[in-house]
């Protein structure tokens, strides 16, 4: 259980990271949603293959994928990156930080959903308890919002949830199989998310040059705010999620991803003077308790619950 809760602390470096992405781009860079996308993910990505960790290629790492990890890294990195990117980018620019980071609370319904077709895995009580949770809080903070929300930054937001939550569980069906001996061995967490950044920056630069023009000019702050979002909220984020995919229940790394608004909410009402209702408030405290209940495990649950009721 304690090297369980080590990888979920690794794990949730991402969420947390990713909950300030929505304060940073909504204050410091200009509104182009697929040049967003690009500008964060490919500079990660060379970043992170440029980095002397992926071993030796004669002892399964190396920098190179093999046969069809090619296509899924490219699948991968269009869901987990190039989409929810850009889907992101366009929410923070749209909607308050903190209502457009808490819109991820609904991420964990959709991997619970995915993961039972696709993975062969009924969800446990628990965690269908802790999503339904997240999911309550996720209605508080946006459905009673003090001001009207746009419809099309909602959109967005829900969108870059299910490419996100398909891709995780792509993720895990495909690395599974092939640490059963599914040919080919499954690359490094590190080279796999490497590829994908850069593959789906590749990808989304073409339609981010249609639909866009020219990659947009940016000031010093603006500068700064890229690197933050591109080296801290991807290329250290994406590494980190990935080694928890790789560890960790679906079901557990999503419910990790709700500490995602509530790093969204903080920095809203901190930094940006965003105002919470009482609701809101009691709907934030909702997606912290999906957060906890969502890592108990069964038999630990159950100790909880008989001691309580010896007392």
């Amino acid at each position: 259980m304690e090297g369980n809760w080590r990888w979920v602390a690794v794990t949730a470096v991402a969420p947390v990271s990713w909950g300030a992405t929505y304060w940073v781009t909504g204050q410091a860079l200009p509104p182009d949603a697929l040049w967003g996308g690009v500008l964060r993910a490919l500079p990660a990505g060379l970043v992170l293959l440029a980095l002397p960790l992926h071993g030796s290629p004669g002892a399964g790492g190396g920098r190179r994928l093999h046969g069809t990890w090619w296509w899924r890294a490219a699948a991968l990195g269009t869901l987990v990156n190039g989409a929810f990117f850009s889907l992101v980018y366009a929410s923070a620019q749209l909607l308050p930080s903190s209502v457009a980071a808490t819109a991820t609370g609904a991420s964990p319904l959709v991997v619970l959903a995915l993961a039972w077709p696709l993975l062969s895995r009924r969800p446990r009580a628990a965690a269908v308890g802790s999503a339904l949770l997240g999911m309550l809080g996720v209605v508080l903070l946006v459905g009673t919002a003090a001001s009207g929300l746009d419809p099309l930054g909602v959109a967005a937001a829900l969108g870059g949830v299910l490419a996100f939550a398909t891709g995780t569980v792509l993720s895990q069906r495909w690395t599974r199989r092939a640490a059963a001996g599914a040919p080919p061995a499954a690359p490094r967490p590190l080279t796999m998310t490497a590829w994908q950044l850069v593959l789906s920056g590749l990808l989304l630069a073409p339609a981010a040059a249609a639909f866009e023009g020219a990659p947009p000019a940016l000031d010093g702050e603006g500068v700064l705010a890229l690197a933050y979002v591109s080296l801290v909220a991807t290329a250290l984020a994406f590494t980190a999620w990935f080694a928890g995919l790789a560890r960790l229940d679906a079901s557990a790394v999503a419910v990790v991803g709700l500490l995602n608004p509530v790093a969204g909410v903080v920095l809203g009402t901190g930094l940006a003077g965003e105002r919470l209702t009482g609701p809101q408030w009691a709907g934030l405290l909702l997606v912290l308790a999906g957060v906890v209940l969502g890592q108990v495990r069964r038999p630990a649950l159950r100790r909880v619950v008989l001691r309580e009721h010896a007392t």
